[in-house]
Formats: C-alpha cells, sequence, structure tokens
C-alpha cells in the first residue's frame, strides 16, 4: 500500500521555520500501528492522519502522533491539515471563508480556512478552555537562579509569576525584555532545589511583552526539566494557559483582544500564533487561534 504525504512548517509564512508537521491526507485503511511506525519513522513534531466520515463532507477526523505515541489534541495539526488538504484538493477551497469540522479526540473543532485564488493563506480555529490559576510561585531568587538570569530582569510591574493549568500546569514567567527570554538557560540543579517542582508545574513558560518583530506583541518560550538546555520547542499547547494568565489579571479589560505571540528569532525556526480571546470574566474563555503555514516538502510512503 502507498500513501501520499506532506509536510508543512507550520505557524510561518517560510520554509525553514515554524514547527514540522507530516500529514497524510488519506489514512482511513491505516491501522494504529501502522500511523504510529509512520510517525516513529518520520520523526518530526507531530504526525497528522486524516480519516473521512461517512455522510460527513465538511468533517475531518484527525488522528495525531508524536514519534512515540498518539496525543488527544494539539493546535500545530489543525493549521497544517488545513492547508495540506485545501493544497492536495482534499477541501474544497473557494474564495473568502471555508467552515469545517476537524474532530480530534477530545472532540470537534471548529476551523476557518481562508482562501485567495483557490488556495488557503490563512486557518483560525476556535478553543473554549477552562483554567485554574494560583497566584503561588517560588520566590524570585529561586525564578532568577533556574532560568540563569538576574532577579533584575524578572518583570513584576505589570505581570507576576502565576501557575495555570488548562489540564497541564504551566509556571508562566514575565520578564521585561526579549533578550532574557533568548539568553536564558534552564537550571537542573536549581530546579532540583527549589519549590517549583512541588506546585505541580512540568513546565515554564517564560515571555517578554515585547518582539523584535512587528507581527507579535509577546515573545515565549518553553523552559523544563524534560526540554533539551537548547531547544526552543513549540508554544502551542500552552497558549491556552497564556491567554488566560493575561485574563486572571484585573487590568486586562473585558471585551475581545487581538495579538500576536512568537517563539524563535530569526536563526531558530521562528513561528507566530495569532489570538483573539474574548474575556468576560467567565470560567470559560472563548479563544481563536490562527496562523499560516507553508508547504515543505510532499512524498510517498511504501507500507508493506
Amino acid at each position: 500500500m502507498n500513501c501520499n504525504y506532506y509536510i508543512a512548517d507550520v505557524f510561518t509564512n517560510q520554509v525553514f521555520n515554524g514547527a514540522q508537521i507530516a500529514v497524510l491526507p488519506d489514512a482511513d485503511d491505516l491501522s494504529d500501528a501502522q500511523m504510529q511506525a509512520i510517525a516513529a519513522e518520520l520523526n518530526l513534531w507531530e504526525t497528522v492522519f486524516i480519516q473521512h466520515p461517512e455522510n460527513a463532507p465538511d468533517t475531518r477526523r484527525m488522528r495525531i502522533f508524536t514519534p512515540v505515541k498518539e496525543i488527544d489534541s494539539a493546535g500545530h495539526p489543525i493549521i497544517a491539515a488545513a492547508y495540506v488538504l485545501g493544497e492536495c484538493g482534499d477541501i474544497e477551497m473557494s474564495e473568502g471563508i471555508t467552515p469545517m469540522i476537524f474532530e480530534q479526540n477530545t472532540g470537534p473543532v471548529e476551523v476557518n480556512i481562508t482562501a485567495a485564488g483557490s488556495k488557503p493563506v490563512f486557518v483560525q480555529f476556535t478553543r473554549k478552555v477552562a483554567s485554574v490559576v494560583d497566584h503561588f510561585a517560588p520566590a524570585d531568587e529561586e525564578l532568577a537562579s533556574i532560568l540563569s538570569i538576574r532577579q533584575s530582569e524578572l518583570d513584576h510591574k505589570k505581570y507576576t509569576p502565576r501557575l495555570v493549568s488548562c489540564g497541564f500546569p504551566y509556571l508562566i514567567v514575565p520578564v521585561w525584555q526579549y533578550e532574557s527570554v533568548r539568553n536564558a538557560r534552564f537550571n537542573y540543579d536549581a530546579w532540583s532545589q527549589s519549590m517549583a517542582p512541588q506546585t505541580a508545574a512540568q513546565e515554564i513558560l517564560l515571555f517578554a511583552p515585547k518582539s523584535p518583530f512587528q507581527d507579535a506583541d509577546f515573545n515565549a518560550r518553553l523552559l523544563g526539566p524534560n526540554i533539551g538546555l537548547h531547544e526552543d520547542p513549540p508554544v502551542g499547547n500552552a497558549i491556552p494557559a497564556f491567554a488566560s494568565y493575561l485574563c486572571s489579571f484585573k487590568f486586562t479589560q473585558k471585551g475581545t483582544h487581538t495579538f500576536g505571540v512568537d517563539r524563535g528569532d530569526a536563526q531558530s525556526r521562528r513561528s507566530v500564533i495569532n489570538l483573539e480571546m474574548d474575556n468576560k470574566g467567565l470560567s470559560t474563555l472563548t479563544l481563536r487561534v490562527g496562523g499560516e503555514a507553508a508547504m515543505f516538502a510532499r512524498g510517498e510512503i511504501n507500507i508493506p
């Protein structure tokens, strides 16, 4: 059996940037074991397998695998799949917006694909999230030691460190400058000796309220005990927690907010996530996450 696959660079409009995601647009006949084997062989952040439910032309079923396991939901695969399905003709594109439903293991996701010249140019999906926000955080001395930065680089004037969970707990730490985010290095010894692991946080989302790029308002980076010292992994899964974090401050006005979050820099696969959030002061926050993608490669897999 032969299967076509595509690789898209996600949350960017240029190849060699963003996160690489593989998409197999016709995976109806693949078994779970075959999907996992293909994802392990491709060895990318995530590999997406598209299935076609009967009598549902506007719906696609998504199975998402990392090289080691299946995951229930993620944002990057939605952007990648929408671009690939539009490019290869699986979804018929018309000028303007084409609405679709992508079913992940956690449930259906509403997706709007904007097209120009019958090609996808922007994808936005909607998420509703509930969060738990804890104002308790390690002391500045501990945080600075964990991040290998000076205490003076931490921001306490506008933002403060908080623990936020939308199912996965992140310790969100603000700094003044973009350079502090880029230069931070996770200190394993300081982490093990601090109280941070006791807060249930498994990763730190470090951010600055500025970016040298005009298309972003925040720069963010993930660090933690399971992230390599020089890695700068995608931050998509932390975005719901970050939006909930922003809404936890009283100065964040009620209403709809639109902003961009970038990860990385010009030398390290920079990506840009476009966000709209409806801050209504409710227990559930509505997010609309959008981004671009660039087609990098296509090929054929021969499955025994």
